[in-house]
């Protein structure tokens, strides 16, 4: 077209000279490596998604990968206390160089940079997505064969960031078994779905609780709504983890990677299997 000034974005035409949309995804550093992204991810907060993500990595590094999370809570992270991380990531000219846990696995979280723990981070939407791109394009991933990422609640500017600016391979959703669980998920699984990102399963925590002394299962919050959910949305595999004060104790002494990974097991398998 002679009169083309060369931007798609405003033009309707469907020309041989029309370019290709225009891609988000950021370059890790050359001396990075990851293989893998898994975004753990959830409709609203308080649900569990820091403790999934962490029984993840703990589950997939004793299989003898080698794994990493990045915690893009940036306002509420918990990843470095369910690790029982204290020190403080270390940099370079080049690069920022994450925290090791005791059994290998590769963290990078801001309370990692903070200089106290309990500063909040007052940060408007944009400084906050651009902080965790950073935490992709300027840390040290070496040879990390599954990432796992602590998304932020919601659907806002940083999982909006996340899914555009890291190869997401697949997504766990993270739920309870209350009523408005559908509409969590279904938030949930519109996002993936509208970046062409898989759902790789769902985890419903605080499903139940077993009784130590008669074994019988209790719905503290609910009978249990993710086999219809996961079957509504097409969803091949699901887990449930129950309410354990032992595990609670455990994450909250730093210990989750001492936690049994009996319960994650079959999601781990799948994501093993599928991705």
């Amino acid at each position: 077209m002679s009169d083309c000034n060369h931007d798609c974005s405003s033009c309707s035409q469907n020309c041989g000279e029309r370019t290709e949309p225009q891609s988000f995804l950021k370059e890790l550093n050359p001396y990075s490596s990851v293989k893998k992204v898994i975004a753990v991810v959830s409709g609203k907060g308080g649900v569990g998604k820091s403790l999934v993500t962490s029984m993840l990595a703990s589950e997939m590094q004793r299989r003898g990968h080698r794994c990493a999370v990045l915690d893009a809570d940036i306002t509420g992270p918990s990843i470095p206390k369910s690790f029982g991380i204290t020190q403080k990531a270390m940099g370079t000219e080049e690069f920022l160089i994450p925290v090791t846990t005791t059994s290998g696995i590769q963290v990078m979280s801001i309370n990692l940079i903070l200089e106290n723990d309990t500063e909040p981070v007052v940060w408007r939407g944009p400084v906050i997505a651009g902080a965790v791109t950073q935490f992709w394009t300027d840390v040290l991933w070496q040879d990390v064969d599954y990432m796992f990422v602590d998304m932020p609640p919601g659907t806002g500017d940083v999982p909006l960031t996340v899914f555009q600016s890291l190869p997401i391979d697949g997504v766990v959703i993270v739920t309870t078994p209350q009523d408005l669980v559908s509409m969590i998920v279904a938030k949930a699984v519109n996002m993936a779905s509208m970046m062409n990102v898989p759902v790789l399963g769902i985890v419903e925590n605080m499903s139940y609780f077993k009784c130590p002394n008669c074994g019988k299962e209790h719905a503290i919050f609910g009978e249990s709504k993710v086999a219809s959910v996961a079957e509504s949305f097409g969803i091949e595999h699901y887990t449930r983890l129950p309410i354990d004060p032992v595990v609670a104790t455990m994450v909250d002494a730093g210990e989750v990677e001492s936690v049994p990974g009996e319960h994650i097991a079959g999601l781990v398998d799948y994501i093993e299997k599928e991705i």
